[in-house]
């Protein structure tokens, strides 16, 4: 019992210097404190993103490490990726290195296929060979819809083996020789989810664009095409073609919401993902690239470190298509309904709880500390604005803080300019700066004064010079009447519109 305690006291410390730190932690409790089911999560996942997951997992949560062993290697075997079964086997070699005695040896859980990996790597070659063999009969021949097809055909074999670089080599080859408006969609949906699978954000969004673009010629393309229907046809048409984009423009927003995560552009991450579509609209992304629950995860968090409080409840309490995608992870709702009602102790302890589940997720492991941090300081900020002074004590217990843990955390928002407040470190009062409404009107006035005498001061200077013929080395525009004669020792000219060039040259 002693022991327990030592360690759970030693975890909370090194969770404490870690979001001191603004870190995330080494190794990730899965314990009744962070709850974690492997089997249930990875359910919701299927193909490379369901093993590199998996992997993600030994990496970061090595006492997890055994059964997502299991787990990988019997989905690796389902493909023809060899490279990946491979790093299986390393990553798991790595947890063990790590954690020494506390998981089983690699021998004693499973044995390296050395046959499949020949037999897999042999039917690749042969595959390969006729894919490149059928590229350079289309090519010869000029047939251009071939072409594009042979290039796609290789782009999809090159994904399904774990070379990601050669395959979007073809399918932005593939690209010159697409001839409507649909396979250039096609190819920058390809394109944009091999960047999701190798999680390069930056470049995600340049072929969104691409494809919104084609998905706008697609529909017109449509909408005009075949003859006229009746009018009962035509709607159902027309609906059907609406049904088809709305799927297409859900999967490009998860897409960029994902590209903006990527790239710590929270708000504009929590407003893109907010506006996707129902869940059905994901179609065969959901389980191959992402679960409809982790875009309720990433909306939440990314909502709840960036919007106001009134925004919170239009864009997602009350959004009833986003509401499916709640209903995936439960306990997001239970962390809205907190902090909405201001449990901010109840907020900041079901984070905790789910941390482990939000560090095992390979977008958002990156960015679990910074969104925590951000939630977190929002949160000190609404409960301290009624109060003019506050005894940390009383705030501490709002958190479920000590003192010395919310005083460290204060005056990092004091310095930080999000608190307008001072501390008093003797009585453990938090007390507000009281301003001076009649010092800061007068100052503004005795500044706006100072500004527009400097002004005044400038003009006149101008006009002296004007006065004696010293002017600055360019025209001067000046609208006059046909009457107005110019002042001796100028030179007039006519511009355009009646509008008089006057050049005044020093007397």
């Amino acid at each position: 019992m002693d022991v327990d305690i030592i360690e759970e006291e030693q975890h909370l410390a090194q969770v404490q210097s870690l979001r001191s730190a603004g870190k995330r932690p080494m190794r990730l409790p899965v314990d009744d404190a962070h709850p974690f089911e492997l089997e249930a999560y990875i359910s919701s996942y299927s193909g490379r993103t369901y093993v590199e997951r998996l992997l993600h997992i030994m990496s970061v949560c090595p006492t997890l490490a055994p059964q997502a062993l299991q787990l990988a290697i019997a989905e690796a075997v389902k493909g023809r990726d060899t490279s990946l079964y491979r790093e299986i086997f390393s990553r798991y070699d790595r947890a063990h290195v790590d954690l020494g005695d506390e998981i089983p040896e690699l021998s004693a859980l499973a044995s390296f296929d050395q046959q499949w990996v020949e037999e897999t790597n042999a039917k690749n070659q042969a595959e390969r060979t006729k894919l490149e063999v059928e590229l350079k009969t289309y090519s010869s021949n000029m047939i251009k819809e071939s072409i594009r097809m042979a290039h796609r055909d290789l782009g999809d074999f090159y994904r399904s083996i774990g070379d990601l670089s050669s395959a979007l080599k073809h399918y932005t080859k593939s690209r010159e020789y697409c001839t409507t408006s649909q396979h250039v969609l096609d190819m920058c949906m390809s394109v944009v989810e091999l960047l999701m699978e190798q999680r390069n954000y930056s470049h995600i969004a340049t072929y969104v664009f691409k494809a919104e673009a084609a998905l706008e010629s697609v529909s017109i393309v449509k909408a005009h095409a075949g003859p006229e229907a009746p009018a009962g046809a035509a709607q159902i048409q027309k609906e059907k073609r609406n049904a088809e984009r709305e799927k297409t423009q859900t999967k490009l927003d998860v897409a960029t919401g994902l590209s903006h995560l990527g790239q710590s552009n929270y708000e504009k991450a929590a407003n893109t993902f907010l506006k996707v579509g129902p869940v059905k609209g994901l179609e065969e992304w959901s389980r191959k690239l992402i679960a409809p629950g982790d875009v309720a995860i990433y909306a939440t968090l990314c909502a709840l470190a960036t919007f106001p409080r009134p925004l919170i409840r239009s864009q997602i309490l009350e959004n009833d298509v986003f509401g499916m995608y709640i209903e995936q992870e439960p306990y997001i709702r239970e962390l809205l309904e907190s902090y909405m009602s201001n449990r901010f102790k109840n907020v900041l302890e079901i984070l905790e709880r789910y941390s482990t589940r939000h560090h095992i997720d390979i977008h958002l492991h990156f960015h679990v500390v910074a969104l925590t941090n951000m939630i977190r300081s929002k949160a000190l900020v609404m409960y301290f604005q009624p109060f003019s002074s506050i005894r940390l004590e009383r705030m501490g217990q709002a958190f479920g803080w000590t003192v010395e843990e919310l005083e460290q955390e204060v005056v990092s928002l004091i310095q930080s300019g999000e608190i307008k407040a001072r501390v008093d470190r003797q009585n453990k009062i938090l007390k507000a700066k009281e301003t001076d409404q009649r010092a800061a009107l007068f100052a503004k006035a005795i500044k706006s004064g100072q500004e527009m005498q400097a002004t005044n001061r400038k003009l006149l200077l101008r006009m002296r010079l004007y006065a004696f013929g010293y002017l600055p080395l360019h025209w001067l525009t000046l609208t006059v009447s046909s009457q107005a004669t110019s002042r001796p020792g100028g030179e007039a000219a006519k511009g355009p519109s009646g509008v008089q060039l006057l050049h005044w040259a020093p007397v």
